[in-house]
């Protein structure tokens, strides 16, 4: 006999509620989920054409093809997947047509956007140099990339203009002198963020060059490794500054104090920003210095396997710990890929000073390291030959690079300062900034990038320069951050700045649509000592052109000026204060 259910209907005429009996329709079996590309789970069968090429062929086995045809019979030979896929692997993406303006950025079509040049990334794991390195990465530029180069906040280099007849020769070179651009892009174990101070810092809990180094020589390259969701991207630091934004990687290591196993590493995993931001959540097990290796090895395997590859703007592994949580998340690390339970660890101790290391500071071996900052990153070959000579003339041999894009020279005779910082000035490189100019960040921007909108580097320096000169010395109040970035994707860290500006087209006072930015209010990092990581609030409406940029900027610290408790930061002022004292 069939199940009944009993409905209720209602009679206009008499308003009642009446029973009355009806057959249950049959219930239907449950709609299965889609398969969500997770290899462990649905299987390696590719659920889209990005999928699909990467399994045809490893992206890592394009070099020859580079070097044995297409470098020999120009860029016209190059097939589509090899250029708009496979080439990434190798540090390589065709940039942006000169003159293409930014109303017409989504609107046109991969190659209709690129010249046939490329940016090429140069892969400095830790963002450690030889001064002949430096020279090396210089002396390149000034001959195949018309003299462009660019610090990223990945500690990499990147050049511009490079035609593919040259990529075999500058491999040839850079390799020479142990440099590559092996995996610098691409769905890979990215570079290595490491603290720009290991081994030398007075201050560092451990030196964690060593794990870089491991982590690098065993997995950087191998084919097993080669094929992830998307890009994997790593920050270690032993420094309690802790430099290295762990909060907005993939997965991080930051030094801690166990109080009974010693020195070992807080991991943090899944974090991430773009156009949805994931901060990186801790999975509370302390990992000891000879299980870094293992541990970043489980980690990335789980993003291979279990990652999202479905969707490319869901194919990062914050997604995927967004909805496992770090509990599940460390008992997959523990059960499947280490074979053993890592112990219950403290948290590190929130950073007591700024960790981009700018100005002079004192090693441990007595000897001075000195921080000094470009505009935005922006440098060229030329210089990068005139800090190595520099370096040397004052007897240092290493530089680093910082996640922050400055640029630290080591291992400086106390009697040497002053040489150095004055040479470094009259190079465009300061070491004793003003506050505007140490802490402005800006992406590539139109000028070379497909995905932008607006001019990034020009609009940056020139806002620095003009706050330099309209408020004078603000160092009272406190670093401010700004960041600017070309496109929603905040390869500046928008999300993450006092003051983080969105490239978008908006609308001026005469309503004509002209480049400008969305802007983001009040947030930071543990390494802008922070009490806690978090990203920045938005007012609804509140955008400014690139022509006002300066003014904003000024009016709004003048308003923070004026309106600060005592003690209170920029960021903790944007977040209390009423949305018409932001506007």
């Amino acid at each position: 006999m069939a199940s009944r259910i009993i409905t209720f209907s209602f009679n206009p005429r008499d308003p009642q509620m009446t029973a009355s009996h009806t057959p249950a329709r049959p219930q239907r079996p449950a709609r299965a989920a889609k398969p969500q590309g997770q290899w462990k789970v649905d299987g390696t069968t590719p659920l889209n054409a990005n999928e699909e090429f990467k399994q045809q062929d490893n992206g890592l086995n394009v070099r020859d093809r580079i070097i044995e045809t297409y470098a020999r019979q120009g860029f016209d030979s190059i097939p589509t997947e090899d250029l708009h896929g496979r080439f990434r692997w190798w540090g390589l993406y065709t940039q942006r047509k000169p003159g293409i303006d930014g109303g017409r950025t989504a609107t046109l079509e991969p190659h209709e956007l690129e010249d046939k040049y490329f940016m090429m990334r140069v892969r400095i794991d830790g963002g450690s140099l030889t001064t002949t390195q430096l020279r090396v990465i210089g002396d390149i530029s000034v001959r195949y990339a018309r003299d462009s180069a660019d610090i990223s906040d990945r500690q990499n280099v990147q050049y511009h203009w490079i035609q593919v007849e040259d990529v075999p020769a500058i491999w040839e070179e850079l390799e020479a002198n142990g440099l590559h651009t092996t995996e610098a892009c691409g769905d890979v174990p990215r570079v290595v963020l490491g603290s720009p101070v290991a081994g030398i810092a007075d201050d560092e809990l451990i030196d964690v060059t060593p794990f870089i180094d491991t982590i690098t020589q065993r997995f950087i390259g191998d084919p097993e490794l080669a094929n992830l969701p998307r890009k994997f991207k790593t920050a270690m630091t032993g420094h309690p500054s802790q430099d290295v934004v762990h909060e907005i990687n993939d997965v991080s290591f930051v030094a801690v104090n166990h109080p009974e196993l010693g020195i070992g590493f807080d991991v943090w995993v899944g974090g991430g920003l773009s156009t949805v931001a994931h901060m990186a959540k801790r999975l509370g097990a302390f990992v000891a210095p000879d299980q870094v290796a293992d541990v970043w090895h489980g980690v990335v395997q789980i993003f291979r396997d279990y990652g999202y590859r479905r969707l490319r703007n869901r194919a990062r592994l914050k997604f995927l710990m967004a909805d496992w949580g770090p509990e599940k998340f460390r008992e997959i690390l523990e059960t499947e890929y280490l074979g053993y339970a890592l112990p219950d660890g403290p948290a590190p101790q929130s950073p007591t000073r700024p960790g981009d290391h700018v100005g002079v500071h004192r090693q441990k071996d007595g000897l001075y390291y000195v921080g000094a900052a470009p505009y935005v990153g922006r440098v060229s070959g030329s210089t990068l030959v005139a800090v190595a000579d520099l370096a040397e003339s004052v007897g240092s041999h290493r530089v680093r690079l910082t996640p922050h894009q400055k640029l630290l020279i080591l291992d400086v005779p106390e009697e040497h300062i002053t040489t150095l910082t004055d040479g470094l000035r009259d190079l465009g490189l300061s070491a004793r900034p003003s506050p505007f100019r140490r802490n402005t960040m800006a992406c590539t921007g139109i000028e070379y990038c497909k995905l932008a909108i607006v001019e990034t580097k020009a609009t940056a320096t020139r806002t620095i320069q003009e706050l330099e000169e309209r408020l004078g010395d603000v160092e009272h109040l406190g670093p401010i951050r700004l960041h600017v970035n070309g496109c929603p994707n905040s390869c500046a860290r928008i999300q993450t700045a006092d003051i983080g500006l969105k490239g978008q087209l908006v609308m001026d006072d005469d309503g004509n649509q002209v480049p400008g930015f969305q802007v983001h209010l009040g947030g930071g990092l543990a390494s802008d000592t922070r009490a806690e990581a978090g990203t920045g609030r938005t007012v609804r409406g509140l955008k400014v052109t690139a022509d006002e940029l300066t003014g904003y900027v000024e009016r709004l610290v003048h308003r923070f000026e004026d309106a600060r408790t005592d003690g209170e930061t920029f960021g903790e002022w944007t977040h209390r204060a009423q949305e018409d004292e932001l506007r």
